[in-house]
């Protein structure tokens, strides 16, 4: 259902009903592991969180490594930030 590479690959799944009275599965966010630091990065004007993931954690994908270092579930939790937290690349 998920990419391997996403966080919520390994989540487990179970089923509720939605407002419509429909079941349906859904996966529960995971807890953000503890990362050490790379350090932060100072954004610019433009500066995606996929770019940033790029540029030092070679994954574009992996911005929710950044979003998990910040302590943010949305990307859009760190629109404003003008202090990043980048995590150490895993190997």
């Amino acid at each position: 259902m998920f990419d391997p590479k996403s966080r919520y690959a390994a989540a487990p799944t179970y089923q509720v009903t939605d407002r419509r009275g429909r079941t349906v599965t859904v996966v529960a966010a995971p807890a953000p592991k503890e990362q050490e630091l790379r350090g932060y990065h100072l954004r610019r004007q433009g500066q995606r969180l996929d770019h940033l993931a790029q540029t030092y954690l070679a994954d574009p994908a992996g911005y929710f490594h950044i979003c998990d270092a910040a302590g943010a579930m949305l990307p859009e939790a760190l629109s404003e930030a003008q202090e990043i937290p980048i995590p150490k690349r895993e190997r």
